[in-house]
């Protein structure tokens, strides 16, 4: 595994949300932006200010490089805090809007779980989403089920990148409304095509 290219922790969080936009951004290498990636970018680059400090006997280190051998994953933590009495980290991830129905948030912030315990030795047992539209955090727990989602994923999007395949689109008029590569993978157009029975059901139900 140390032979092939790292996966950067995001590509969890991509695949989740959509293998096909996992697939175009990191198998064929293609990017767009739009107004909530412009969000994000920029709520990052405030965030993300390598450094560190001490508040409450709490260490906050920013910028955190992260690694995991075992899964071959690779990335940057935007905030660990160590927290006494025992130092154990504790990584937050920021995220611009709100929380959402899907998990890929929480794998990502459980992917760097998994690299910080590998790194520091420590169960890592706990982290926080911090939402900018809800201005709070969101504790999450890395119970079984979590770490169980985040290494499948993980093993789904090595598998992807190894294949060099992009899946074919399916059309979710909410989740693609809210996707910059909406014009690089033409859902609407490229989707495959309903079958008679599912036009008959559109068309008497219109």
């Amino acid at each position: 595994m140390e032979d092939e290219d790292p996966i950067p922790l995001s590509a969890l969080q991509h695949h989740l949300f959509c293998p096909r936009q996992c697939a175009l951004i990191h198998v064929e290498r293609q990017w767009a932006e739009n107004a909530s990636t412009a969000e994000g970018r920029v709520l990052h680059e405030r965030v993300d200010q390598p450094g560190r400090s001490h508040r409450d006997r709490v260490r906050t280190v920013r910028s955190l490089p992260l690694r995991c051998r075992r899964l071959n994953l690779i990335g940057v933590a935007d905030v660990v805090e160590f927290q006494p009495p025992d130092h154990r980290p504790y990584p937050v991830e920021f995220k611009r809007g709100r929380p959402k129905a899907h998990r890929a948030d929480e794998v990502q912030l459980c992917a760097q779980a998994l690299c910080l315990e590998e790194m520091f030795g420590q169960p890592v047992m706990e982290g926080a989403l911090f939402y900018g539209e809800k201005r709070r955090r969101m504790a999450v727990a890395f119970d079984t089920e979590l770490r169980t989602l985040t290494e499948r994923v993980a093993a789904d999007v090595r598998a992807m990148i190894d294949q060099g395949r992009t899946p074919p689109p399916v059309h979710e008029p909410s989740r693609c409304r809210q996707c910059s590569l909406i014009d690089l993978c033409q859902p609407r157009r490229l989707a495959a095509p309903p079958s008679v029975a599912d036009w008959l059901r559109r068309h008497l139900r219109d």
